[in-house]
């Protein structure tokens, strides 16, 4: 059921992280295209170069490394003080690191959480300060279906989108009372650059694995993806919402797997009951 619509079409001004390629270019081109304007961003000015182009004054093209929290507060400001609001904060940057828990080394699980974890919040806490101040705003995070369940082989992957999910479901019921908004967009499997050698980065391989991960891809490869162009309205009805939800699933397939899950975790549960209450323990 579609939200009534608060502002809508109203030339929102959004700040757009990951906006060279995959959702992050799908979500720029859209609400540039609808009449928005947007500071787009990415790691090389180079790849968001035609933004510019094509929507000239509309768009703020800045490069911008999430890791950097320098340089993200000073994207941030410069972007609200070009545009004079920033409507909506949209978290997109990120990647995957492939590999068992086994498999990857300290240096790349700490990498991929500087960019899909501390990135974002570096974003947040560069954003929340001008939201505030002028009354409001909307943030909105990249998630995926994979920040409920979870799939071998990219389990560190998954670990940051469990982390994300909590991160904004804490940070929603902090800022409610300025009038900011929080939803967490949960993507499930999409024919985009995600899976490209530019998303993805590769621990080094042990051979005792190979077999269990050649089966694996195999099964990714045989999964059904959706059309990323077919967000698109899906996203402007959640930042055109009075009221937008705090989680929303794109895609057909999510909510099956998610409603399974849990309701393995809650079976689970609810076997170990006993022994699980009888550790409270009787301490008053």
């Amino acid at each position: 059921m579609t939200q009534q619509n608060d502002n809508s079409g109203s030339n929102k001004v959004w700040f757009i992280t990951g906006s060279s390629r995959g959702f992050g270019r799908v979500w720029t081109e859209a609400a540039l295209k609808r009449g928005d304007k947007v500071a787009a961003t990415a790691r090389q000015l180079a790849s968001i170069a035609d933004f510019s182009e094509k929507y000239g004054e509309n768009v703020l093209t800045l490069e911008l490394d999430v890791t950097k929290a320098d340089q993200v507060k000073e994207a941030v400001e410069h972007a609200h003080t070009h545009f004079g609001r920033l409507d909506i904060i949209l978290n997109n940057a990120g990647y995957s690191l492939v590999g068992t828990i086994e498999e990857a080394s300290a240096d790349d699980i700490r990498a991929l959480y500087e960019t899909n974890v501390l990135g974002p919040v570096a974003v947040i806490q560069a954003a929340l300060p001008l939201l505030r101040k002028q009354g409001g705003g909307h943030i909105v995070g990249t998630s995926s279906n994979l920040g409920h369940v979870v799939l071998p082989v990219i389990g560190y992957y998954c670990s940051t989108k469990w982390a994300f999910e909590a991160i904004h479901e804490s940070l929603a019921a902090e800022v409610k009372a300025f009038g900011i908004k929080v939803t967490i967009i949960e993507p499930g499997a999409y024919a985009t650059e995600f899976g490209s050698q530019e998303s993805l980065k590769f621990a080094p391989g042990l051979e005792i694995y190979q077999e269990f991960k050649t089966q694996f891809f195999n099964s990714l490869g045989e999964m059904e993806r959706g059309d990323p162009n077919a967000t698109t309205q899906a996203i402007f009805e959640i930042v055109d919402a009075e009221n937008p939800p705090l989680r929303i699933n794109l895609g057909s397939h999510n909510l099956s797997g998610v409603r399974s899950a849990y309701a393995e975790r809650l079976a689970t549960w609810e076997e170990w009951d006993a022994i699980s209450s009888a550790a409270q323990g009787n301490v008053k």
